[in-house]
């Protein structure tokens, strides 16, 4: 099982660097926010087909009962997540744009997890973890040298 959880992710990764390149280019003819709108609305879309494709399992009503609220939020990341990717990807380049995407990335999320925050799985802080991201920051920034 964990096989596959790494081949997710590493697919995730991939379709994550192909989605903003697409998205960068299409901002350029298109505009911006209307990129991330046509994003948003194929997402949907998407998500919708699939949901009725498998069974229709969840119920929408289910998101009124969402404690805490700040945990519904993730429409409105999203929203900045494909701004600000478009607009990176655009002004450094695909590579150069996803490897500090990539590291900011990992750095939040070891916040989230030494913290909770967000209700994130608490773990403990671990130096060689710190150590670990250092020398992926460092590793990225030689690369944008």
């Amino acid at each position: 099982m964990l096989i596959f959880g790494i081949l997710i992710a590493a697919l995730s990764g991939i379709l994550m660097s192909v989605q903003g390149v697409c998205n960068a280019n299409v901002s350029q003819q298109a505009g911006l926010w209307v990129t991330g709108t046509f994003v948003s609305f194929t997402a949907a879309a998407v998500c919708l087909t699939l949901w009725f494709l498998t069974g229709r399992t969840g119920d929408f009503s289910v998101l009124l009962g969402i404690r805490p609220r700040y945990l519904l939020l993730g429409g409105v990341f999203g929203a900045f997540i494909t701004g600000t990717v478009v607009y990176a990807i655009a002004k450094l380049g695909t590579a150069k744009a996803e490897l500090i995407i990539v590291i900011a990335q990992l750095i939040a999320a070891y916040v989230l997890s030494i913290t909770g925050w967000l209700s994130a799985n608490q773990e403990p802080f671990a130096w060689q973890k710190v150590f670990a991201l250092a020398v992926s920051l460092a590793g990225v920034i030689w690369y944008s040298l």
